[in-house]
């Protein structure tokens, strides 16, 4: 018996990362799982891997309103019924906040926020009408307390923390759940670019880095994309029962305080 048994899940920026791993336990745990993302060949090869009777893929860009309908048509037409959503697609950019184009600002809002919007505004009725579920929303760890050169990220994960808690308040007699998991450092493409080409990413670089999160995180070192599904597993699943509207930093003790060790 798997915590997910019977249960319908939407994971959006499944082709890699995180949201690939939330997709794969998932599907472990005995769910059905509708993988979205821009990255096709990569979502579709994920979708194979897992076999057509557990998952299914579709092209989903989060800004898209009408990509979103069709996420969901793709959904109800493979398995029958929705009841499951985690709010995973999201971009990072660094740059000074004073030196941010406006331009990229707004690309930033346009995915990690109106896309985490546009996800529960589409999915929310289809899981009412399956009796009800859990909505996971993904937020940052820099969406509760502040970190140089990521300002506009950092605006769009504050607003998704907001938007979980009007979410759940709005969603709870309906039988939704909505929850929102607050990441540190994952060692995923968006947070290290060097994953994309690890041949070129040099001795120097992968020390310089692991250096870094020795330093900075209590736990010594940066989290690996499997935990953050296990938390996303934990939110999906009956485990969580009784919790809606909250956020779940996991970022191995970074938002602890200051360490003088």
């Amino acid at each position: 018996m798997g915590k997910l048994d019977g249960r319908v899940v939407i994971v959006t920026g499944a082709a890699r990362g995180q949201g690939e791993q939330e997709a794969r336990l998932f599907a472990a745990e005995g769910a059905k799982v509708v993988l979205g993302d821009v990255l096709d060949a990569q979502g579709e090869a994920v979708a194979k891997e897992l076999g057509a009777d557990r998952a299914q893929y579709a092209h989903l860009d989060v800004s898209r309103e009408e990509d979103w309908a069709a996420v969901v048509a793709a959904a109800l037409e493979a398995f029958g019924r929705v009841d499951g959503l985690v709010n995973n697609a999201g971009i990072l950019r660094f740059n000074e906040l004073t030196a941010t184009p406006l331009a990229e600002f707004e690309e930033l809002v346009r995915v990690n926020q109106v896309g985490s919007f546009l996800g529960i505004k589409h999915v929310a009725p289809q899981i009412e009408a399956a009796g009800g579920g859990t909505i996971v929303n993904t937020s940052s760890y820099t969406g509760l307390t502040g970190m140089a050169y990521v300002g506009a990220y950092a605006a769009t994960k504050a607003a998704i923390v907001g938007l979980t808690r009007v979410a759940a308040l709005e969603l709870a007699a309906k039988g939704i759940r909505v929850n929102a998991m607050c990441p540190g450092a994952v060692d995923t493409p968006m947070a290290n670019p060097g994953l994309l080409d690890p041949e070129n990413l040099g001795d120097e670089a992968r020390d310089a880095m692991a250096e870094l999160y020795k330093r900075v995180v209590p736990l010594g070192r940066v989290g690996r994309p499997e935990e953050i599904a296990s938390l996303a597993l934990f939110l999906t699943s009956e485990d969580s029962s009784y919790i809606t509207g909250q956020p779940f930093v996991i970022d191995g003790g970074w938002m602890a305080g200051v360490s003088v060790l």
